[in-house]
């Protein structure tokens, strides 16, 4: 293996030529690396094995089975993660089995940035994997089984995986390009370093994923209670009322240009926007902003919506209330709820606690939709006094609010770790156990304590 000097014919990477090195640091093809961090390729210390494929009827029962979900979900996989069953021969389970410390890759994706995800296996109970996937197993013990799990999914590894998928429509890996990936190695007492700041990272993600789920369960029991009536907020009193959405809406369906994909209707320097379903699946209670915008001539012939109006997804995606909080137009995969009888936030609400009834009575084709004359029929709870309607708004909004700077920090924390796989794990920045933790990185040094 050249360690030193030019680039190797099968390099992946460009590399300029440094008449400075870094002290502790040489030059390589993959880039400047640890004087004291190996680069070595999988073939050396890896023997692959793809999985196993069975028929549909093996499916559901049997073996715990991984497949390419689980591996792209989880760095370090366990057999609790891994719901999926496959019913074959013992000896064809041992065959498939995977041992603790194995590697897995994703094979194929649609996606060329998920192909060669890789995850490692850190149970005992037995698990087979499946023809998607491409089982790794180490014959020494080079990268340590909780750093692997990083170490794999590192920029290095992942440039050189991206750059060999291959396919039309699905990007595909091999074992032949696997073997040629080259891997860095730090020494065991940093790997262990790296593992232990990542595995920390890791936990302040996960609890605080935990904890956004349990405030999500605490808000779906809060909607229940307060917007049926089964629990009064203090101080209000009075008979609840069933509505339906007719009586308390004017309820009016978009409109959509023809042909829809004219690039007659768009111009990028319009102020008013065109609302699409992926708009409003990924924008909370209030839409901000759209990914496309109208001209004038798009304009009249869609659906103006004023800023502040109620509108709802009904046809894929069908029953997703937002608020828009520009000036926009629908087409007639939305509806919007003029003329409100009721108080606006309280309605979005109503709304939201119903969204997965819609799947029951929508009108089926090549997807899911609703008509108007279905909603108008649909009968909802509704508190006797605007004060009282307010007030339950009110208390659901603070705690979207609070899910919101969770997510926020959730978003934060996980952008964190993707920094410090970015520094720890190309050596950037080091982790070095001598005595003392030694924090290094360019033109700094610091020590802490253990």
């Amino acid at each position: 293996m050249n360690t030193q000097g030019a680039p190797t014919p099968h390099s992946q990477f460009s590399t300029l030529d440094s008449p400075l090195i870094r002290p502790g640091y040489k030059q390589t093809e993959v880039g400047e690396i640890p004087s004291d961090w190996d680069l070595v390729p999988f073939s050396e210390f890896v023997d692959f094995q793809n999985g196993i494929n069975a028929g549909k009827e093996a499916y559901g029962q049997g073996f715990r089975f991984a497949n390419v979900l689980e591996i792209i979900t989880n760095s370090h996989l366990n057999a609790e993660s891994v719901p999926g069953r496959i019913q074959i021969s013992d000896s064809a389970a041992k065959r498939y089995a995977l041992e603790p410390g194995d590697y897995l890759f994703n094979r194929t994706s649609e996606i060329p940035e998920e192909v060669g995800l890789a995850s490692v296996y850190m149970g005992t109970e037995r698990v087979v994997f499946g023809g998607f996937v491409i089982r790794g197993r180490p014959r020494d013990l080079r990268l340590r089984r909780i750093y692997a799990g990083y170490g794999l999914r590192s920029p290095l590894v992942r440039k050189q995986i991206v750059s060999k998928g291959q396919g039309a429509i699905r990007s595909n890996i091999g074992q032949t390009d696997l073997r040629d990936v080259l891997v860095l190695i730090p020494k065991d007492s940093e790997q262990e370093a790296i593992a232990g700041a990542l595995g920390d990272a890791d936990a302040l993600i996960e609890s605080l994923k935990a904890l956004i789920a349990k405030k999500r369960q605490i808000k779906q029991g809060a909607m229940q209670e307060l917007l049926t009536g089964n629990t009064r907020l203090p101080g209000f009193t009075g008979e609840w009322e069933t509505s339906q959405l007719g009586e308390i809406a004017s309820i009016q369906r978009g409109a959509s240009p023809r042909p829809i994909d004219s690039p007659i209707w768009f111009n990028t320097e319009s102020q008013v926007g065109w609302v699409r379903i992926s708009d409003v699946t990924s924008a909370g209670m209030y839409l901000s902003q759209t990914t496309q915008h109208l001209s004038p001539l798009g304009i009249k012939h869609s659906r103006p919506v004023g800023r502040g109006s109620l509108i709802m997804s009904i046809c894929a995606t069908v029953g997703r209330p937002i608020i828009t909080a520009i000036d926009t137009c629908i087409h007639d995969g939305f509806v919007v709820f003029d003329s409100l009888r009721v108080n606006r936030e309280f309605l979005y609400y109503v709304l939201g606690s119903i969204e997965n009834d819609w799947s029951r009575h929508g009108q089926t084709g090549s997807q899911m939709n609703l008509n108007t004359g279905l909603i108008s029929r649909t009968e909802v709870p509704v508190a006797p006094t605007p004060d009282e309607q307010e007030a339950i708004a009110a208390v659901l909004s603070d705690m979207d609010a609070e899910i919101a700077t969770l997510e926020a920090k959730l978003a934060k924390a996980r952008q964190i770790k993707q920094g410090m796989m970015q520094e720890l794990l190309t050596g950037k920045t080091r982790l070095v156990e001598s005595g003392k933790l030694i924090v290094e990185s360019e033109g700094n040094t610091k020590e802490t304590a253990r």
